[in-house]
């Protein structure tokens, strides 16, 4: 029998078609509630998920019970999946970092755009019929300082364009290495120096434990007089409430979010703000990213169940 894989997540084309052609059985099933998928997982070796399935410790037991060897993510993050229990149970989690990064980058930059030219405010107006010339002077990127929280894939990419775009460009990572810093015209900087002293706070963290609230309330208080605050990493490392006080107050001149605590964000306050940009969770919805993960994902299961073999 070859081993099979369940698709619980849309995913581009090619991610079947690679398992296919490698001698793996592909069954494509979005949409199961955690519960439904701890029903059906037992049943086959491999699973693909992307962020909207929801790999449970419960869905990982039933797996394991069953045929599960390994959970594929088409993306960076996995904060969807219990990996404390998966290595518990011993089922291998692989993850494709870095494919979308540059999505998520120019995302980053164009969203900081955005904001200091008050476009989206511009968009709107002139859709609408008026001609508010005069209310919608913005600033420039040039000789603004970007502080980067967070310095991987995306981190070092963001740097770069921002490099491009005549920012000064610092950077906080506990792992940083001098070589990498060199490679991006970087400057190392503590927490708080970041805090303190950019025009533009932009977060490149994974969501854990430690990073929940990262930006809280004593942080947002910290941060420069008129700064822009930009997550396009992961919802919960920023403290909505505090935020949309900074901004309704003028502290922060504004933000913009990607993710949030609780997606869909309905009746998000934040959302009511003129100075507050948001999307709906697209860093990595580029055909390019999208092709890039699906490609990876399946060539890291075929990798490892090794069909034929």
């Amino acid at each position: 029998m070859p081993p099979t894989v369940l698709l619980s997540d849309k995913i581009e084309s090619v991610c079947p078609e690679t398992l296919k052609k490698a001698g793996i059985a592909v069954v494509e099933k979005s949409g199961l509630s955690p519960s439904d998928l701890e029903k059906e997982i037992g049943q086959y070796d491999g699973l693909v998920v992307r962020s909207a399935t929801t790999v449970t410790r419960g869905v990982l037991e039933k797996g394991k019970a069953g045929a599960l060897k390994i959970v594929g993510r088409a993306g960076a993050g996995l904060d969807n999946i219990d990996g404390v229990a998966a290595q518990e149970l011993g089922i291998k989690v692989v993850n494709t970092p870095g494919l979308n990064a540059n999505a998520v980058a120019e995302l980053t930059v164009a969203l900081a755009i955005v904001l200091a030219r008050k476009l989206d405010l511009a968009f709107s107006s002139t859709k609408a019929g008026r001609w508010e010339k005069k209310n919608l002077v913005g600033t420039e990127l040039s000789g603004k300082v970007i502080g980067l929280v967070g310095f991987g894939y995306v981190g070092r990419l963001v740097a770069k364009k921002a490099v491009g775009l005549d920012m000064t460009v610092w950077a906080y990572d506990p792992f940083l290495k001098p070589e990498t810093l060199a490679q991006s015209q970087a400057t190392a900087k503590t927490l708080d120096e970041i805090w303190t002293g950019a025009d533009y706070v932009s977060l490149h963290l994974p969501k854990t434990p430690e990073t929940v609230n990262l930006v809280n309330e004593a942080v947002i208080a910290k941060l420069k007089k008129g700064a822009i605050l930009l997550n396009c990493a992961r919802g919960g490392l920023v403290d909505e409430k505090a935020l949309y006080q900074a901004l309704k107050s003028g502290h922060l001149a504004g933000a913009a979010l990607d993710v949030f605590a609780t997606e869909p964000p309905a009746d998000n306050p934040l959302l009511t703000l003129d100075n507050f940009v948001a999307t709906p969770h697209v860093g990595a919805s580029t055909l390019e990213a999208q092709l890039n993960v699906a490609e990876e994902v399946a060539r890291l299961l075929v990798d490892f169940l090794k069909p034929g073999a």
